[in-house]
């Protein structure tokens, strides 16, 4: 299950308030009314969502919320908690056989580790279980990239509507050259527009993107532990073996804690 992920609003928030203090400096109260445009907002947001229906689907449309709401979470995996799991059940298993892990699932949240000890107790070679599990870790990837996608178009598209904006406006400035008063307002089209879908790019849609093509990698990678831990209950592993093996994927994680790491070579001498 997701937790809210703080960073990604401080980081937006930040970016805007950095940008709204350099305007402030400068022109104070006049100076933020010059930046407000109505005509580069409808053209860069009416153009992007233009692009958009344009690029996909409708039901991939409909993802875009949902899509754009996974930045603000990011995922609780803990390795530790995952190996002290599987330490578990490898000393469970080698007790008491591979059956007994049937009533351990019906305390286990995630769907990915069931579903591979289950596949582990019906008997299957490690080989298809293998197979499997990363068939399914490859149609995840593929449903999170057809989610993510929208931002990273969204994030492409929003600088050319910008820089189209500043077409219009550059036109209209060019066209009215013997009317001194529409100058202003047509430079400020055409300036802004840029401004507007810059900003947006940069501050909003890519750097969204790419979180969550961090979290898709980081949710593999929890994936692949979890095959090898399921490999390892299946085939008998040594808990203490199992443990030293998963481990080696421990970087930047809260360590074992040594008691249950005790707790584990007890077992396994006992074993």
């Amino acid at each position: 299950m997701g937790k809210r992920d703080i960073l990604t609003p401080i980081g937006i928030t930040l970016g805007f308030i950095m940008i709204m203090l350099a305007i402030l400096s400068n022109g104070g109260k006049e100076g933020v009314r010059n930046f407000m445009d109505v005509a580069s907002i409808f053209i860069v947001l009416g153009g992007l969502v233009g692009s958009l229906l344009i690029n996909f689907k409708f039901e991939q449309i409909k993802l875009f919320t949902t899509v754009f709401r996974e930045a603000f979470r990011k995922n609780d995996n803990k390795i530790p908690e995952l190996i002290r799991l599987f330490i578990h059940l490898s000393d469970r298993a080698r007790k008491e056989g591979l059956l007994a892990l049937e009533n351990e699932m019906e305390d286990v949240e995630d769907e990915f580790i069931k579903k591979g000890i289950l596949l582990a107790i019906d008997g299957i070679e490690p080989e298809v279980i293998n197979e499997i599990m990363n068939a399914e870790i490859a149609a995840m990837e593929d449903r999170h990239y057809k989610g993510r996608v929208i931002i990273e178009k969204a994030g492409e598209y929003a600088p050319a509507w910008g820089m189209i904006g500043t077409l219009i406006g550059l036109v209209l400035m060019l066209s009215n050259l013997e009317d001194p008063a529409s100058l202003g307002p047509n430079m400020a089209v055409a300036l802004l527009t840029t401004l507007y879908g810059t900003v947006l790019a940069n501050l909003v849609f890519l750097p969204m993107a790419s979180k969550l093509e961090n979290k898709t990698e980081e949710e593999i990678f929890i994936k692949q532990i979890i095959i090898e831990g399921i490999i390892g209950v299946q085939s008998g592993q040594n808990p203490r073996i199992l443990e030293e093996k998963l481990s080696a994927f421990l970087y930047g994680e809260d360590p074992i804690e040594p008691e249950k790491k005790i707790v584990a070579e007890e077992k396994a001498n006992e074993a």
